[in-house]
């Protein structure tokens, strides 16, 4: 009796065979054990986001719902313990995901033979029900028994998952060949996009799913329209300067310029065993690219390209000797009748074929033994600071919700720490320490308004008019009455500044030295004095017109206006106004010398 592997191959072969017949596509690949587990566990991740939980599930509910989900397509009877509440959702996304990615497993291969067997040549049923539950539970172990005409190598015997980091190594190669033989694989492109880094994490895989969905593409799809767009388009047909993808160039222009250094070399080499030593050393050269040959990526980059590189050889005598002895074998790319280059056409198929072979003797690996090693988020790490864990790359990356996680006390700490002043350095500043910017006002300043509206609508009252001491009757009056002609400012302005300008006009009015004997003469001597005082006055009004258009350059806007407040009083009182201004000769001459 055969062994289980050679009937499973016999079953693959016969599928892929005659596989145009039932599936619209003949580059559908296949998913093992390990494949089948990993998107059932992303199905049940997106099952439990949709109803409202995060995208994330308990590893024991993965090994019920895998168990279920084997008997069930199956058709065996079920297991003693109750299925998931949301099984059917999760067997509908589970197949959703299938049938997307141009992918079938293990069990549809079995439901499919009896349909596309050959009657004369086939057998009837290569292997039982039961027997690829065994195989698929993991509880059956798989001797591999090489082909007669191939002699043995180390890569024909079943393949331990002792060593984690030589399994995620062979998963990159074989999710490179995928990616080349069929491009809607989104689980090959999450195996591969930030391997090696490239800076496409989480955020840049979730761009790439969102505008996969919205254009209703695959994600491989969706990464080569962007970048053909940003590098062909022109004006008119780029990418709009919002699309989220724009953040992420440079690395998605990255994987889809390897992955076209690939399908060059799978168009130009027409022998199979060339072209895929040439694409597996390709794949090897990036994996170890920086590192050093003591680490364990690089030795099992080491390992796995020799092991690849011989299979796809003894592959390619099996098909010539196929080709030779019947004229028939896998055609998975058959050119179309209408395609203007035939040559194009059939340039790397037999490449395509090989490739197709081994990758469907992955699919029959046994499952990993350690089920926590393969669907674990800690994965071992083959570029970047993290491991590439599938789970964690479908998850979309959580929002921010302003909340702080902190305590409030220490909240409340960093904002008065915030609140403080901060201590300026003493500097010696030169002499044109004038056109130094100023620095930034403190928090504490900044926040007292923080906004317009909240400016205070209180009216300011207007500032105490200092009495002097030496001033007489007649000087409080005109006090008085140039109160009354001049009301006070409106609010808008700064009391700073009617501060200073008081100062100023109370600093100008006891100049004059007569101050003390304007009340003592007779009324004659008021007149004589009251005519000295006007003459005296014009000739002071004349000055301060003549300085207000020619040299007071140089005067603030305040004393300007006081000055033209001053000698534009109406009425009786201008001669007393004039004579509190009373000058010493040559006073005003040394005056305006000093303001210039």
């Amino acid at each position: 009796m055969e062994a289980l592997g050679d009937r499973l191959k016999v079953m693959v072969k016969v599928f892929r065979r005659e596989c145009h017949r039932v599936l619209h596509s003949e580059r559908t690949t296949i998913h093992g054990a390990d494949g089948m587990l990993m998107l059932l566990q992303l199905a049940m991740a997106d099952i439990n986001k949709q109803r409202g939980g995060e995208f994330k599930v308990a590893l024991s509910d993965v090994l019920m719902a895998w168990k279920h989900l084997l008997l069930d397509k199956l058709h065996l009877p079920p297991p003693n313990f109750a299925r998931l509440e949301n099984y059917d959702l999760i067997l509908e996304a589970y197949e959703s995901f299938l049938k997307r990615s141009n992918t079938v497993d293990l069990v549809d291969i079995l439901s499919m033979y009896k349909q596309l067997r050959v009657e004369e040549t086939d057998p009837g049923e290569p292997v039982s029900p039961v027997e690829l539950f065994e195989f698929l539970s993991g509880n059956t172990e798989v001797s591999e028994l090489p082909d007669s005409s191939v002699p043995s190598t180390p890569s024909s015997k079943s393949r331990p998952c002792s060593s984690q980091v030589k399994t995620a190594v062979r998963r990159v190669f074989c999710s490179y060949l995928n990616l080349l033989v069929n491009i809607k694989n989104d689980l090959a492109l999450a195996l591969t996009l930030d391997v090696p880094s490239r800076t496409l994490g989480r955020q840049a895989f979730t761009d790439i799913k969102h505008a996969a969905q919205n254009n209703n593409t695959s994600l491989f799809l969706a990464v080569t329209s962007f970048v053909r767009a940003i590098q062909l388009g022109g004006k008119g047909y780029a990418p709009a300067e919002s699309d989220p993808l724009r953040k992420h160039v440079k690395g998605l222009s990255d994987f889809v310029q390897f992955l076209d250094n690939l399908e060059e070399i799978l168009g130009e080499i027409p022998d199979p065993s060339v072209c895929g030593a040439r694409l597996v050393t390709a794949v090897r050269a990036a994996l170890v690219k920086g590192r050093s040959s003591g680490e364990a990526v690089y030795a099992a980059a080491e390992e796995t390209t020799k092991e690849l590189k011989e299979r796809i050889c003894q592959l390619h005598q099996i098909q010539k000797q196929i080709a030779n002895g019947s004229g028939t074998g896998i055609s998975p790319a058959r050119p179309k009748p209408y395609a203007v280059n035939h040559c194009t056409a059939y340039g790397g198929r037999d490449t395509v074929k090989v490739l197709m072979a081994l990758l469907d003797e992955e699919a029959l690996t046994p499952l990993c033994q350690n089920k926590a090693d393969l669907l674990s988020e800690d994965q071992p790490v083959l570029s970047g600071a993290e491991g590439t864990c599938v789970l964690d790359l479908f998850r979309s990356p959580e929002v921010s919700t302003g909340c702080s996680p902190e305590p409030l006390k220490n909240r409340v700490q960093s904002r008065l720490d915030l609140l403080k002043p901060k201590p300026r350095d003493k500097v010696i500043r030169s002499q044109f320490a004038c056109t130094y910017k100023d620095e930034e006002l403190p928090l504490n300043r900044v926040l007292e308004f923080p906004s317009t509206s909240q400016v205070p609508t209180c009216v300011h009252p207007a500032p105490k008019l200092q009495t002097l001491p030496a001033v007489d009757e007649d000087c409080s009056s005109d006090v008085e009455e140039s109160t009354q002609v001049f009301p006070a400012k409106s609010t808008s302005e700064c009391p700073n500044k009617e501060q200073s300008s008081m100062q100023r006009g109370a600093a100008l009015a006891p100049r004059s030295g007569n101050a003390q004997n304007r009340g003592a003469g007779s009324g004659n001597r008021k007149k004589t004095a009251g005519n000295e005082t006007q003459r005296k006055g014009n000739k002071r009004k004349q000055q301060v017109e003549s300085e207000q258009h020619g040299g007071s350059e140089n005067e603030p806007p305040e004393k300007k206006q006081l000055t033209s407040v001053s000698v534009k009083v109406p009425g009786k009182n201008v001669g007393k106004a004039s004579s509190k201004k009373k000058l010493i000769a040559g006073q005003g001459k040394l005056t305006s010398f000093f303001r210039v």
